[in-house]
């Protein structure tokens, strides 16, 4: 291009649609067939073979471990798994009424600003931040909870896993092995999903040279929001309106009806189903039936259909994520604090993968504003 000619016309797609943000080896997602590779793995074999540990150092080094590595691994996410007192302090001083996702958002900063490698941004560094921030957030998650009941934090039980882990700090009991396994299974789906606006706002925060802490606090952030992580709390909200299983279909088609948004279906990416709900909707029906109450899976298999029927749309992960959790006396309000806790293994890989080949991330914007204008002196503008 010549200095006389113009510069090309910069594409603009609300939402960024379909914009290229940058190249990345984490996660691949075929949205037109509905597969989900992590590093090149499915995540139907991985929930199926993994575990959150072995998938969280597959995002870290782009390599399933070996027997030793995942040793190792196990051992560091123990000793670092109680987060320093202070985060109760600032849950305490909190209240019961404060949203669960903003006092993990602020403990995480505050991690930060305690962590002993605070000033140091090598890579080496950051991984063992990002080893510290997956092992401590369910220790957050399930002791402000217990905080928020008028309980004391449990601490870590060392023998235990990060899914069967959470389950006990949470409950005050070691959950059964079948429980810790569902739940394992879902920290595996959640884990990474590619650019999604958390992880996003994580590679921003990292490209300007920001630390690790800085940057998942963006993505706690942006995850917050409902129309991201707190998609699977509306829909909880939508069943629990809901009459019965018989009569759910007949309510759902009023609710689409009035133009109502249905949480837990379609998406930006899948043009079918989401191979995650797949996986997630048989463990949530075996886990209703394993504790009796099947209730919360049937209302979203109507739901499911309904949606399907009146509208063409497909589920995501969101849908099947309420039943799930509810068979596993997890609350409502965790629901999006649980999404991070799984989500802070990719985002760790996202700001160290930025970190390794960093350029700063900073687009142009379509300006929609007045063209040139003159200035026009106090005294002689008009009131509108």
């Amino acid at each position: 291009m010549t200095p006389d000619e113009p510069a090309p016309a910069a594409t603009s797609r609300g939402g960024l649609e379909g914009i290229v943000a940058g190249s990345s080896a984490l996660c691949h997602i075929d949205g037109r067939t509905g597969r989900l590779l992590y590093c090149g793995y499915d995540i139907a074999d991985l929930a199926a073979h993994s575990s959150f540990e072995e998938t969280a150092h597959l995002l870290w080094h782009g390599e399933l471990p070996t027997a030793a590595e995942l040793a190792a691994l196990a051992e560091e996410l123990r000793r670092h798994a109680e987060p320093n007192p202070a985060v109760w302090d600032l849950a305490r001083a909190a209240g019961p009424q404060a949203s669960p996702m903003a006092v993990l958002r602020t403990q995480v900063s505050l991690l930060g600003v305690l962590d002993p490698e605070a000033g140091d941004g090598s890579d080496a560094a950051n991984r063992r931040k990002a080893a510290r921030l997956v092992a401590q957030c369910g220790a957050l998650v399930a002791g402000t909870e217990r905080i928020r009941r008028g309980l004391e934090p449990v601490a870590p039980r060392p023998d235990l896993g990060l899914a069967a882990g959470f389950l006990h700090m949470l409950h005050g009991t070691v959950p059964d092995a079948e429980d810790a396994r569902t739940f394992d299974v879902a920290l595996v789906l959640h884990a990474e999903h590619g650019m999604n606006a958390s992880t996003f706002a994580a590679r921003v925060t990292a490209a300007t040279l920001s630390d690790m802490h800085s940057a998942v606090t963006s993505a706690i952030g942006a995850l917050k929001g409902p129309l991201h992580g707190g998609a699977n709390e509306g829909v909880m909200d939508l069943l629990r309106e809901l009459p019965d299983v018989e009569h759910a279909p007949a309510a759902v088609r009023a609710m689409l009806a009035q133009k109502r948004r249905i949480m837990g279906f379609g998406h930006r990416v899948y043009r079918t189903e989401d191979p995650r709900a797949t996986i997630l909707r048989e463990h949530a029906r075996r886990s209703g039936e394993r504790h009796g109450d099947t209730r919360w899976y049937a209302l979203t298999r109507a739901v499911e259909q309904a949606v399907l029927l009146e509208k063409g749309l497909y589920p995501n992960v969101d849908l099947y994520s309420g039943a799930a959790y509810t068979a596993l006396g997890i609350p409502q309000r965790l629901f999006t604090p649980v999404f991070a806790m799984s989500r802070m293994a990719g985002w760790t890989a996202n700001v160290l993968e930025q970190h390794r080949d960093n350029r700063l991330i900073r687009p142009d914007a379509d300006y929609v504003g007045p063209a040139l204008r003159d200035y026009v002196p106090l005294e002689s503008r008009s009131a509108a």
